[in-house]
């Protein structure tokens, strides 16, 4: 996995442009609170700290995930764990970044 994929959105646009294209679900790790205030269109919000729960709901979607939260940070977190149980799945950074791409 890369820098990018582990922390933080930073600039790679062209590895986020291509997992949306190719259907990529968004999940959002950001508390419903934060979620509500504003998201991605389509996002599913699955909170952090319930990712660990959510493993095989994850799997059974059969895509390629893209994680995003405010900062970068948590979807940062997200991306690691879940990569390492086999997932396909980039760290998108702040949801605001990876809006643009979806229509």
């Amino acid at each position: 996995m890369s820098f990018f994929g582990l922390f933080g959105g930073g600039n790679n646009n062209e590895i986020i442009e291509k997992y949306i294209k190719e259907g990529a679900v968004i999940i959002d790790v950001r508390t419903p609170e934060e979620f509500r205030e504003g998201h991605v269109k389509g996002s599913k919000n699955i909170v952090l700290n319930s990712i660990p729960n959510t493993i095989e709901e994850i799997k059974g979607l059969n895509k390629k995930i893209v994680a995003v939260c405010r900062s970068g940070a948590r979807s940062g977190q997200a991306t690691s764990f879940l990569s390492r149980q086999g997932i396909d799945i980039i760290n998108g950074g702040p949801w605001q970044n990876v809006a643009k791409f979806v229509k």
